[in-house]
């Protein structure tokens, strides 16, 4: 699914600007009157990024940003706010949030941070793919493999593996190279990367 950037505002004035502002630049942009609007549509499949006020009736943007977190969207979030609220988007800072932006907004700037926010996302999207992709080549990997697997990784050679699982260093062999295969590693070293991207949380 293509990148998209959320606006969520209850001035539509602002929405309007700044829906205007991102698609003359190129981004795909849809715009919400309310956090709660957009809680209601947003689907695990999205991908890009939000822009957010902070004042909001309703749900305001921290309430936003708690409930993004809870629910495990990783979406990177811009955080528009008035001067008198800047200790509130410093606080969103600490949140997760990824930027705040003060009004009256500078669209350079606005444009810029949505960049990184994107490109942040994107890479994010890549790791998440990689590691779902080798977690289901984990997951057919027999029990007896998996634990060759461990121990391969932990450093052990094929005779440490052999006396720890009590086999012979021969089905050891047979067991890495169905590993190997299964894991689509050209090497160990690459074996050991997939373990650990696997393993990171």
């Amino acid at each position: 699914m293509n990148q998209a950037v959320f606006v969520i505002d209850d001035d539509e004035g602002v929405r309007d600007s700044l829906t205007f502002l991102l698609r003359t630049a190129g981004f795909t942009s849809r715009s919400f009157a309310s956090a709660r609007a957009f809680l209601d549509q947003l689907h695990k499949d999205h991908e890009g990024c939000i822009v957010t006020d902070v004042r909001m009736p309703g749900m305001d943007g921290m309430a936003l940003v708690k409930n993004l977190a809870e629910i495990g969207c990783v979406m990177p979030i811009i955080v528009i706010t008035g001067h008198a609220d800047v200790p509130l988007a410093v606080q969103a800072m600490k949140a997760g949030v990824a930027d705040f932006i003060e009004k009256p907004l500078d669209g350079d700037a606005l444009l810029r941070s949505v960049r990184l926010c994107l490109k942040d996302a994107e890479a994010l999207n890549a790791r998440e793919t990689r590691k779902a992709l080798i977690e289901g080549r984990r997951a057919t990997l027999t029990e007896r493999e998996s634990q060759v697997l461990k121990l391969v990784v932990d450093g052990l050679s094929n005779k440490e593996v052999a006396l720890a699982l009590g086999i012979s260093p021969r089905t050891v062999e047979i067991h890495r190279a169905n590993v190997m295969s299964k894991m689509s590693a050209a090497g160990l070293s690459e074996l050991v990367r997939m373990v650990l991207t696997s393993d990171a949380a």
